[in-house]
């Protein structure tokens, strides 16, 4: 044989197998298989765990849903939250303060995971005492880009918001409506688990939503799998496979009732706060295993990978899962019909704004959210639109 047809040949066989290689990469899986994402298994080698130091004052007995707000000194000043007090029993919590056992302040054991530190304290502390009413997480924010209004404001937001309708269909609800910066729609969104997620995460080190994806199916197989992840890393029922993908809304602001924030037990709300808390960058050496197993040591990613497990643990497990027979498991695919309803349905359900015109996509009814350039309001937001005191949508 020639050695120019030989090198031909292996050129060939080059060509076909990296062919063959895509294709195995890239082919269609179902992800109607049951995932074993129902009970949080992590577990801390931690000696002592933090001190109880988020009671919420008077919650016990109360009639009103709760607001758990999760706070920052940079989110400005907090009266805006006053006017609310009528309508929700506020439990506020500044966790960019310093630890002080005479603070009337709701404390938090550290400043980990954005938001998620606050919400799972709120949990944790207050696990006995959740109104039957429900409950709403939201930041600290009046005016944010994220916040699914006209002009931002939350206060609006949290004024109109009907929660016995938003809790209706499921026991759960994103505050947002609005698709975009979301993962809800398959055209702007890969799977977590793809190969470009990944190779996007490797070029690109800085971006915080690739590099969360890419550690999203190792993070939720830690979570629930617990140390049977470390022992069986092969478990199809805890990993998502190169094609699965977890759609859900932006941006960690949702309400939540009773019954589904106790199909959870406290200890699981508790180890989940250890994961987080494992991951500090001040984990000594002598406790490495233990954070490799634990949160990303980096806010953007640890906090952004939490986004997406909220509502995988408020989601109902529901007849319905029996009936399809996936009793012991979360079906993605039902997951993610859940976590995306259309946004003109959405804001009906929410907020009251019916029959909108423009709803032409699924994801976006015009004229009621546009994202702002850059994803950040103008500096002078607050002072020109403060006149809005009534907070109607």
């Amino acid at each position: 044989m020639r050695r120019r047809t030989q090198k031909h040949l292996v050129h060939f066989a080059i060509f076909f197998g990296i062919l063959f290689l895509i294709i195995f990469l890239g082919r269609s899986q179902s992800n109607s298989k049951p995932f074993a994402w129902t009970t949080v298994r992590y577990r801390t080698t931690s000696a002592s765990l933090p001190e109880p130091r988020g009671v919420c004052p008077g919650l016990t007995g109360s009639f009103k849903p709760a607001l758990i707000v999760s706070r920052v000194a940079a989110d400005g000043d907090p009266k805006w939250l006053d006017a609310l007090a009528d309508l929700y029993h506020l439990c506020v919590y500044i966790v960019d303060a310093p630890a002080d056992a005479s603070s009337t302040y709701l404390q938090v054991p550290a400043n980990r995971g954005h938001e998620a530190m606050a919400y799972l304290t709120f949990l944790i502390d207050n696990y006995d005492n959740i109104p039957e009413s429900g409950a709403v997480f939201v930041h600290g924010s009046r005016w944010a880009w994220h916040n699914d209004h006209k002009d931002y404001d939350n206060a609006a937001l949290l004024t109109a918001l009907n929660m016995s309708t938003a809790l209706a269909p499921f026991g759960y609800h994103n505050l947002r409506c609005d698709w975009s910066v979301s993962t809800c729609s398959t055209k702007e969104a890969q799977p977590q688990g793809s190969m470009e997620t990944y190779f996007q995460a490797v070029t690109e080190p800085w971006n915080a939503r690739a590099v969360s994806d890419t550690a999203l199916p190792r993070a939720l197989a830690i979570l629930f799998g617990g140390d049977e992840y470390s022992m069986a890393k092969s478990d199809e029922r805890l990993l998502m496979s190169r094609t699965d993908a977890v759609r859900s809304q932006c941006c960690a602001q949702f309400v939540v009732s009773r019954d589904r924030v106790l199909q959870h037990t406290r200890e699981e709300y508790v180890a989940l706060r250890q994961w987080l808390l494992d991951g500090r960058d001040d984990i000594v050496a002598a406790e490495h295993l233990q954070k490799s197993k634990a949160a990303p040591s980096d806010d953007r990613v640890s906090g952004r990978i939490l986004s997406y497990v909220w509502h995988i643990l408020f989601m109902p497990r529901s007849v319905s899962d029996v009936q399809s027979g996936t009793a012991d498991g979360v079906n993605l695919e039902r997951l993610n019909y859940m976590a995306c309803p259309s946004a003109d349905e959405c804001y009906c359900r929410l907020y009251g704004r019916c029959n909108l015109e423009g709803c032409t996509t699924p994801g976006r009814c015009h004229g009621q959210y546009e994202v702002p350039p850059d994803f950040k309001l103008p500096k002078d937001w607050a002072a020109t639109h403060s006149y809005q005191n009534t907070f109607q949508p």
